[in-house]
């Protein structure tokens, strides 16, 4: 600067106030070439400070921005911009010992604090007018001051990196200068707060507003980490303005990058609560409300609260305008509950702070759902089809998607429709029925499940809250949502429930039977039946090969309890079991359910077809390919007996005819080779089962002899339970003394053998079949014998004293299920790739049926032993007949029936002697 420059600057600075007021237009000029010839920020700092101490409070208001804040102002931000630059070219060399740039680096940033404060007095001369100024007479002011702050909030947060280890050198200067800039935010923040603008405000005054509210907003983003209360009320500010001057700014400003900021801002101080939550609970204070970490985390906390209940207002006041925040908004509210109970990330915390960060974010997010309910970029985030979601957000979007259906009670019909419906076209973004996305969500959550997680139940009058699993948590609300959705949507309903039930996953399925019959059950008796044809029609479609069929099934089983007793005799009309075709829709129906004048007809006709197919088999040469026809009928005559509390002796007596023929028919070798045969054998030892007190001893014997060769030939594990269902039954009979030896050294063995070895499930089977057994039994030799070995009889002495064995680590469970999860998915993919069988086999077995059957595999040659067993079986019965007609007082003991026995028994000896004949 030249001295002619100098003198000038050396002679105002000795004016009085009222030269200056005089001097003012001819000196501004002067100084302002000053300004733009200076080379050095020393002489910029001086200009400005003789500006703003000496003239700014001369300038009108109207007069401020054309004289002073447009002309000093942009020239002061370059100048503290510089003098950044600077403190980074020389703070590499900066230490202790080198005391010249330890004093140049401490003498810029108090440059810097005058620079803050000379700016401050321009926000202060503003705040002095009585008159509140208009954005226009002001516009270079907030830009300005915003540069400058947003510069040293900047600077302070990148202090530990700039500085490094030598940040002890400046830290009272960085803390001066941040407390200044603190200052001078908030001054600016009270003056603009003054500032309004009306609907008739310029382009000019609009584009400031918004520039000043996204000035802000990266400001937020750089003091996040510095000052908790400066980061909130910055906060405030910003929102109240974008409220306050809505409707002019609402279509400019970034509401993607605020919504999406808010967001980032409530997940940070939320898990930094939780985190101090975490490490109060660790730390195990005694008296934890008082300590410093307890403060801090109430603060924390708070300031959680603050962000979310601020999210909420600027989306209700906005919504309409974040059509790109959907993804962010959503990826939220999953993560904060994933932070909670029952989520399995979720930390256990004391009551105290759980409630606390429940208050803070968990209560706030129903009240961000209800605002986001109605609109479909949401619902299309929410129910995409491919939703891609890590395990630990699969249950938050469940409880997501039940919280939905919750809220739906309240809305609009055009809410309904967005939710219930899904995707109409094919130019819509694909959408699921809300229906649907829950039971595809429910599925997902296979660990959450097993576990089990539990939630809050439904309070109920004079009941306390209990906790329910996530199953019965989604089943209640589904149902409440059932009970008042509208009319148009139950095709949607159906379709859903229909789709849910004929898909893989067990629970799933059964959770959609739940919901199932609490609709047909909810409805008039006609919309009940309506159901139960349906699903009876889909039992017949399908093929019994497939799980579908065994979901189905057990829908039926629930369904026929819940339709009147005209409405049963429709269902046998509409499918009546004397029709083969019919009868996979029979075998599941507990005929308990029934009324007594369907029930008698229903097992008259099962009955009946079950006797002429058995008989059709017996005549055609008992050949392999009928055998799955005689399963069929095998299946529905095992529902006639499971359905009876009281066996008729008629009806008894007809099925154990039909078990005892097809018992002689069982070879073990051709057992094990035919998988349709050990279908046959499953469904003769369940029979027999239900009948083991009906059945003869020759018979027993005839069905462990066929059970022994399989167990000892490693038999499917389906035929291996249905044989310890009979072994348990065996206890409840006595086995004659001249049987004894044919039949109790065969339990023994079998017993033996069970218990000895296996998979954990078939073995924890054994153990239940030889108790049960072993309580009922009066053959206690055969207990004794089935314990030879040690270690059998260990395990048996464990399992009725209930002893526990080495419990598995929470952690080392929680893993294992995770892994399980993946194999499950993985087999429930498999079983869904092949749903072609759920169309294609039913067709594949009627044309193998009218192929010529496979011929049976030929008997071994009978030996003489065996003939002398029959003969003596048969001999031993008739005699036992004969003594108990002769026992008889009355003079008409005998039941109407026995004579066409006798004769039927007569014909069949006969039968016997001419093929012994001809053979």
């Amino acid at each position: 600067m030249s001295q002619t420059n100098t003198s000038l600057l050396d002679e105002v600075v000795q004016w009085s106030q009222e030269t200056c007021r005089q001097e003012l237009k001819s000196v501004l000029p002067k100084l302002n070439s000053l300004q733009q010839k200076s080379v050095s920020w020393e002489e910029h700092i001086r200009i400005l400070k003789i500006i703003t101490d000496m003239f700014l409070p001369h300038i009108r208001l109207s007069e401020l921005e054309e004289q002073c804040f447009a002309i000093f102002l942009p020239k002061a931000v370059v100048v503290f911009d510089s003098m950044i630059e600077e403190i980074l070219d020389q703070v590499g060399g900066l230490s202790s010992q080198n005391v010249e740039l330890r004093g140049s680096i401490r003498s810029i940033l108090q440059a810097m604090v005058q620079v803050i404060n000379a700016v401050s007095a321009c926000v202060q001369r503003v705040r002095s007018f009585e008159q509140i100024p208009d954005l226009d007479a002001i516009r270079s002011l907030p830009t300005c001051v915003l540069k400058v702050l947003r510069k040293t909030f900047l600077h302070c947060k990148e202090s530990e990196v700039v500085y490094c280890n030598r940040l002890s050198l400046v830290a009272d200067l960085l803390q001066g200068l941040f407390k200044e800039a603190y200052a001078l935010q908030k001054s600016l923040l009270e003056l603009l707060d003054q500032i309004s603008l009306d609907s008739g405000a310029s382009e000019e005054d609009i584009s400031g507003i918004v520039t000043i509210i996204h000035s802000l907003l990266d400001i937020c983003s750089i003091i996040s980490d510095l000052d908790i209360a400066l980061h909130a009320n910055t906060w405030k500010f910003l929102i109240k303005q974008s409220l306050r001057h809505r409707l002019l700014v609402e279509e400019r400003l970034h509401h993607g990058d605020i919504s999406s900021s808010l967001c980032e801002n409530l997940l940070s101080f939320f898990r930094s609560s939780v985190e101090l939550a975490k490490q109060i609970v660790q730390a195990g204070l005694k008296d934890a409300t008082q300590s410093t970490e307890y403060k801090l985390f109430q603060k924390t906390a708070k300031t959680s609260r603050f962000f979310a209940n601020t999210l909420v207002h600027y989306i209700k006041e906005f919504k309409y305008f974040l059509t790109e925040s959907h993804s962010s908004i959503h990826h939220l509210y999953l993560q904060i509950l994933s932070k909670f109970p029952p989520s399995l990330s979720a930390q256990t915390l004391p009551t105290a702070l759980s409630e606390e960060l429940r208050a803070a974010a968990l209560i706030p997010m129903d009240a961000l759902l209800l605002q986001l309910m109605p609109l479909r970029p949401f619902a299309e985030i929410v129910l995409q089809p491919d939703l891609q979601l890590s395990p630990e957000h699969e249950l938050p979007q469940c409880l997501l998607l039940v919280n939905v259906v919750g809220q739906l009670v309240t809305q609009t019909e055009d809410v309904l429709r967005l939710w219930h419906t899904g995707s109409q076209f094919s130019e819509d973004t694909p959408r699921l029925p809300l229906y649907k996305a829950l039971f595809m969500s429910f599925r997902r959550c296979y660990t959450e499940r097993v576990v089990p997680v539990l939630l809050p139940g439904v309070m109920m009058k004079g009941q306390a809250q209990v906790q329910v699993s996530v199953h019965h948590h989604v089943c209640v609300n589904m149902c409440a949502s059932v009970a008042s959705l509208p009319p148009v949507y139950f095709p949607v309903l159906e379709r859903c429930l229909v789709d849910a039930v004929l898909q893989a996953d067990l629970q799933t399925a059964l959770l959609a039977t739940d919901v199932w019959c609490f609709t047909a059950r909810y409805g008039t008796a006609e919309l009940c039946l309506h159901h139960v044809l349906l699903v009876a029609q889909l039992v017949k479609t399908c093929t019994v090969n497939c799980y579908q069929f065994f979901y189905l099934g057990l829908l039926l089983k629930r369904m026929v309890f819940l339709i009147t007793p005209n409405h049963q005799m429709e269902l046998l009309i509409r499918f009546p079991p004397s029709e083969e075709d019919n009868l996979p829709v029979w075998r599941h129906i507990l005929l308990k359910a029934l009324s007594q004048e369907v029930r008698q007809c229903v097992e008259t006709e099962i009955i009946g077809i079950a006797q002429r197919l058995t008989l059709n088999w017996q005549t055609k040469g008992h050949k392999l390919g009928h055998v799955a026809k005689l399963n069929v009928v095998l299946f529905s005559l095992l529902a006639v007996v499971r359905g009876q509390s009281s066996h008729e002796e008629q009806c008894v007596l007809s099925v154990m005819r039909i078990v005892t023929q097809l018992w002689s028919r069982m070879n073990p070798d051709q057992v094990l080779t035919h998988p349709v045969l050990q279908s046959t054998v499953q469904l003769l030892l369940s029979l027999s089962a239900v009948l083991v007190k009906n059945i003869d001893p020759h018979v027993i014997s005839q069905a462990l002899l066929c059970v022994e060769v399989l167990v000892s030939k490693n038999c499917p594990d389906h035929l291996l339970l249905a044989v310890l269902e009979f072994l348990a039954s065996l206890g409840k009979v006595f086995v004659p003394h001249q049987s004894q030896s044919q039949i109790l050294p065969k339990l023994s063995s079998l017993f033996g053998v069970l218990l000895a070895e296996g998979p954990w499930l078939l073995h924890q089977h054994a153990l239940e079949t030889f108790s049960h057994y072993a309580e009922v039994t009066n053959h206690e030799e055969v207990i004794s014998q089935s314990l030879s070995k040690e270690e059998t009889k260990t395990e048996v002495v464990n399992y009725l004293s209930k002893t526990v064995n080495a419990q598995e680590e929470p952690e080392s469970r929680l893993h294992r299920l995770k892994l399980e999860r993946a194999v499950v998915q993985q087999h429930n993919k498999k079983l869904e790739n092949d749903k072609e069988e759920f169309v294609c086999i039913k067709e594949a077995e009627e044309s193998r049926s009218d192929s010529e059957p496979c011929p049976k595999r030929a008997r071994q040659e009978p030996s003489a032993e065996e003939y002398s067993r029959y003969v003596q079986t048969a001999e031993n019965s008739l005699k036992a007949l004969q003594a108990l007609i002769e026992s008889q007082t009355d003079p008409c003991p005998k039941p109407p029936w026995l004579e066409g026995k006798l004769q039927e028994l007569q014909t069949l000896i006969v039968h016997i002697r001419t093929l012994g004949q001809t053979g």
